[in-house]
């Protein structure tokens, strides 16, 4: 089987980066694996491969608007050294969905879908333009697709909403090495680092505007009226970084709300919190929840991504709608005061040789 990959994500270049060691392990699974990445030509970035079977193709252009030409130009470049292709599979349904639509017909070969995240979900929507104009772009492509993965059951209950959706859904989320988590070492723990606290409430996520973290700090106001030893912390770094502290201050904040950057030992503090809390508009999965679980830290969460397929409303988290402050606050409330006692479990999930083999039978269903 001959894998053509059409994907945004440039740490695929990063020796030893993440992508990089899934890549890997995909190539494991075919013949071939090509993958065009989207990137500007000014990153300096070159052809790559990984003997015997793993090419990385940048497609240097010279702005996100040369993206997609990028892409065919990498593979009219393919196509006259020879290269066949049998499925060919975007990260996702958008500018790399549009891309590998057009790389299928130009290899005839089979379309492959990937959905990383909630795309029908009204907040996608709402976000920006552009995101209005990705969901037309999805709506076109997914009944085009011959098979489609999507990362939590909650995408593939959405895809109901597009008119002549008839293609394969598998669900298969990004695997979480929760062993690894487990015999992690803690060499950072919080409530020696914030002593002053007795309640270590902590969020991990990019500081983007879907996160809704001013949704946690306005919470958190309330919360540190009842709980004057209550704190925050922020780990993380993103554009709305600068806006966020200015926030906290402005509701008085300051000193309960603490943003640590990004921290290399997440795991240390993921152990060492008392509860893990995610307030996004939209998740397509959320692996901060699997990886917060696997550590043993109970989550707070609005109803996004994993919630009610991992997390178990009242077992190993609580769960609130969308937006919601006051129910936010209260179910935080109700963990700190005790009222509700949450233990930290995962269900049952995959191995790894498991979900390399469900990762290798998605692109198979493709020629089914």
């Amino acid at each position: 089987m001959k894998i053509l990959s059409v994907s945004s994500d440039r740490t695929v270049f990063e020796q030893g980066s993440a992508v990089r060691s899934r890549i890997l392990e995909y190539g494991r699974l075919v013949d071939e694996f090509r993958i065009i990445v989207f990137a500007k030509k000014s990153l300096g970035f070159v052809e790559t491969s990984f003997p015997p079977n793993i090419f990385l193709y940048p497609t240097k252009s010279r702005s996100k608007w040369g993206y997609i030409p990028g892409a065919l130009k990498c593979a009219a470049r393919m196509k006259v050294k020879g290269v066949r292709v049998d499925v060919v599979t975007a990260q996702d349904p958008f500018e790399s969905g549009i891309a590998a639509f057009l790389l299928a017909r130009i290899f005839q070969a089979k379309l492959h879908l990937q959905i990383h995240t909630d795309l029908f979900s009204p907040h996608f929507r709402e976000e920006s333009f552009m995101n209005r104009i990705r969901v037309r772009v999805a709506k076109f492509l997914i009944p085009r697709a011959d098979a489609i993965r999507v990362v939590s059951k909650r995408i593939e209950d959405s895809l109901s909403k597009v008119k002549s959706q008839k293609s394969k859904v598998s669900v298969l989320p990004i695997f979480v090495d929760t062993k690894a988590i487990e015999e992690v070492p803690i060499t950072t723990d919080l409530k020696k680092k914030y002593s002053e606290l007795d309640m270590h409430i902590l969020m991990a996520s990019r500081l983007s505007p879907e996160k809704n973290i001013p949704l946690a700090i306005s919470a958190m106001k309330g919360i540190v009226a009842r709980y004057p030893k209550a704190g925050l912390i922020v780990v993380g770094e993103g554009t709305e970084e600068s806006r966020l502290k200015e926030f906290a201050g402005q509701v008085g904040l300051s000193e309960h709300i603490i943003f640590e950057g990004w921290k290399k030992d997440l795991v240390s503090y993921l152990k060492t919190a008392d509860v893990f809390l995610l307030t996004s508009n939209y998740e397509g999965y959320g692996m901060t929840i699997i990886e917060a679980l696997a550590a043993g830290c109970p989550v707070v969460m609005t109803d996004v991504g994993c919630a009610g397929e991992v997390v178990r409303e009242g077992e190993n988290g609580l769960i609130v709608p969308v937006g919601d402050r006051e129910k936010l606050e209260r179910a935080l409330a109700q963990f700190i005061s005790g009222e509700v006692k949450l233990e930290a479990s995962l269900p049952r999930l995959l191995t790894k040789e498991e979900y390399l083999a469900a990762y290798k039978k998605s692109w198979e269903d493709v020629l089914r």
